[in-house]
């Protein structure tokens, strides 16, 4: 018997992957998949209403992982996947209340052409003569990981924080670059110091393939999401993992091991229980922790130590006429220093076909949770007014909305802080002792859906071994 605790898209991975595996391998192995609430999917969840496609969680994912695609060819819905449109594939970053292109040649934090970074009015003069040191600063000698904040300052100076970095970081980790670790979210930029002693030199010679030539911002060629949202990659695991598989509304309570039968043993609520030979925990850190803990306090206390953010997006649909802004792009950032409600807003409409009928533009906001700590607790119409009045300042919304769509999620992003690595590598080391345990999702090798495929398949891995010894 293998147990997946969670339902989310790294446990819908790891149960599909030990049926199909143990398929392959001829071997007799049950799966079981418990999930503690209604449904499946975790953050993935697309709402679909009045010919709007609207995303609750991730709304696409980068194709240069191939853990995602790879999962989509197997499970025969590659054909379904769609691209972002190639009419306006910009991005914007706010300053002074005003949307400007992101300076061509930029990727993530740092800058891989003069003369755009030049003439862009994003930067002072100041500012792009700091950022213009980095072709002659050395390289930092030691390997010590540092903060995306430390190592932005330190190569590009305080204004390329503030302006480009930061918020860029914050649309994808929701989190203070100041303690989230370089090396566990983006190593290729130690990497590429190294390699070439300058980031804007080593952008330069990275410059070569047309998409980051011709592109601002973010590479939206490399994004994919599918025709009918990001819950047809959750429906199609669902329907490939036989009926019977899945248990939902069944939350585990506690994992404890049996030394003398070297099985584990899954306790739910009202003293149920299940004995297992294999169980894959696939739940945020704070949870797997509390469900590890008489099995290993140690494993539990290291869970337990890895910090996650929230997240609020508002979906808001518009007629063409409410919105001034001709959104010719795929949205913008927010750096903190303009002190919005909002950090971030992707013009769903405009990245992706079909997402509203033709006369209807959607936009989807995410909310700073950084600015207000008790954010998370304000009412729906509270954060509906904050939003729309960042959106009337910034591209002219008139009005109210059509149709909105609010989600909360606590505690949803986990943090690599300072020491994630090592951290992570004495979980692991740990794990390697319990025969018949492994982990999958979002707390050790990355957020997006890619990294969290991966997991579980490595999770599914080291389980499969395990039950051949």
């Amino acid at each position: 018997m293998a147990v997946v605790i969670g339902g989310g898209i790294s446990g819908l991975t790891a149960c599909y992957k030990l049926i199909t595996e143990s398929r392959t391998r001829d071997l007799s192995l049950r799966v079981r998949l418990f999930e503690a609430s209604e449904r499946l999917g975790g953050v993935i969840d697309t709402v679909k209403r009045d010919g709007l496609v609207m995303e609750r969680g991730p709304d696409a994912f980068i194709s240069t992982k191939p853990w995602a695609k790879d999962l989509c060819q197997e499970i025969g819905i590659a054909d379904r996947l769609v691209g972002t449109t190639t009419q306006y594939r910009r991005s914007f970053v706010i300053h002074n209340n005003n949307l400007h292109a992101t300076p061509q040649g930029f990727y993530m934090m740092a800058p891989g052409m003069i003369i755009p970074l030049v003439r862009s009015p994003i930067f002072s003069v100041k500012g792009k003569l700091r950022m213009a040191m980095d072709l002659f600063l050395p390289p930092k000698n030691s390997d010590e990981d540092e903060s995306l904040e430390s190592f932005v300052v330190r190569r590009l100076g305080r204004e390329a924080f503030e302006r480009f970095a930061q918020p860029m970081i914050g649309g994808i980790y929701a989190a203070d670059p100041s303690k989230l670790s370089l090396r566990s979210t983006m190593p290729q930029f130690p990497e590429m110091e190294h390699q070439y002693g300058s980031i804007i030199r080593a952008l330069m010679a990275r410059r070569k393939n047309s998409d980051q030539q011709n592109a601002s911002g973010p590479r939206y060629s490399l994004f994919l999401s599918f025709q009918s949202g990001m819950q047809t990659l959750v429906e199609e695991l669902s329907r490939q993992i036989p009926e019977g598989t899945i248990c939902i509304n069944t939350k585990a309570n506690r994992v404890d091991l049996q030394p003398k039968k070297n099985r584990w043993i899954v306790n739910f609520n009202q003293n149920q229980h299940i004995e297992a030979d294999l169980v894959c925990i696939a739940l945020p850190a704070s949870r797997a922790a509390a469900i590890i803990k008489s099995a290993s306090p140690i494993i539990s206390g290291l869970l337990g130590s890895i910090s996650y953010s929230s997240s609020i997006t508002v979906n808001l649909a518009f007629r063409q006429e409410q919105i001034n802004h001709p959104l010719d792009g795929m949205g913008f950032v927010v750096p903190a220093i303009e002190r919005k409600s909002i950090l971030a807003c992707s013009f769903s409409s405009v990245k992706f076909d079909n997402r509203a009928p033709e006369d209807i533009i959607l936009l989807r906001a995410f909310v700073d949770l950084a600015q207000e700590r008790n954010m998370i607790d304000r009412s729906e119409q509270q954060i509906i007014e904050l939003v729309l009045r960042d959106l009337n300042t910034l591209l002219g919304v008139k009005g109210n909305p059509i149709d909105v769509l609010i989600s909360k999620y606590d505690n949803a992003i986990a943090q690599y802080y300072l020491g994630h690595l090592d951290r992570v590598r004495q979980i692991e080391s740990e794990i390697a002792q319990l025969p018949g345990l492994a982990f999958a999702g979002n707390a050790f090798h990355g957020v997006g859906i890619p990294a969290c495929i991966n997991s579980a398949e490595k999770a599914v891995t080291k389980l499969l071994e395990d039950f051949d010894l």
